[in-house]
């Protein structure tokens, strides 16, 4: 085969491991979020096997660097190299390991049709993964403040500040999730909730990232915020995130 045509056919990339489903006695169905192919999903031969090299390094949440080869059904990794073993460490706590599988599940259902925002849901999900795996902040909130921004980025913005309907600035002491957040006491339709300022201001502090913002949040006020996040999510992805009903909440 000349060259170029086999160029053609592979390409190597960057990229998280968001799920793996097993296929046939041996192999591997593999899914990557990458940041220039969007979400790839292909085959790892042999990975099931103990003396496969690629083995480890294809597991959840794992950052890797692959060549991969274009089929007409699923593409097929043919190389992996491991960049940063986020898996081993989220592995050993439970809750840490929960909630990426919260953010995995997420970013997979986020990237499945969209492409165009394919490169920016890895970066925020690449940055969310690290944070998780160094314990950087409690996993519960960082759940929430990826899950926020995720649906951000994919074009559903949340508002905890201004009324989502008039734009009149808050504070705001309704919050309607079908709207998109807060609203005022003019704009308020029948079903909206009435969440306590702290929760709201803790909403805030997760979707902009302020986590000095978030330090003296109480067990109330976060899982309150928990709840509003997990609705939000559900309104906009139109099913559950399975995954969400494992993580434990302070």
């Amino acid at each position: 085969m000349p060259r170029s045509s086999f160029a053609a056919k592979s390409y190597r990339t960057q990229g998280l491991v968001l799920r793996t489903y097993k296929l046939g006695e041996a192999d591997r169905i593999i899914v990557l979020l990458t940041p220039d192919h969007g979400q790839v999903r292909a085959v790892a031969k042999g990975v099931r096997r103990t003396s496969s090299k690629m083995g480890a390094t294809l597991e959840p949440f794992m950052f890797v660097d692959a060549q991969v080869i274009r089929s007409r059904s699923l593409d097929i990794i043919t190389q992996a190299q491991l960049r940063h073993p986020y898996g081993q460490s989220l592995s050993l706590d439970y809750s840490r390991y929960t909630s990426a599988s919260a953010m995995a599940e997420t970013a997979e259902r986020l990237t499945e049709s969209d492409t165009e925002s394919a490169a920016t849901q890895f970066r925020l999900l690449h940055g969310a993964m690290a944070a998780m795996a160094r314990g950087a902040q409690d996993p519960g909130l960082l759940l929430d403040s990826y899950l926020l921004r995720a649906l951000a980025t994919a074009g559903w913005a949340p508002s905890f500040t201004d009324c989502v309907r008039c734009g009149a600035p808050g504070p705001h002491t309704a919050l309607n999730i079908p709207l998109g957040g807060v609203v005022c006491a003019d704009c308020r339709p029948a079903g909206s909730s009435s969440p306590a300022p702290a929760t709201v201001s803790l909403l805030s502090a997760l979707l902009t990232g302020d986590w000095p913002a978030t330090r003296d949040a109480d067990a109330s006020a976060r899982r309150e915020a928990a709840g509003m996040v997990s609705g939000y999510l559900q309104w906009h992805l139109e099913r559950v995130v399975k995954s969400l009903k494992h993580v434990e909440r302070a």
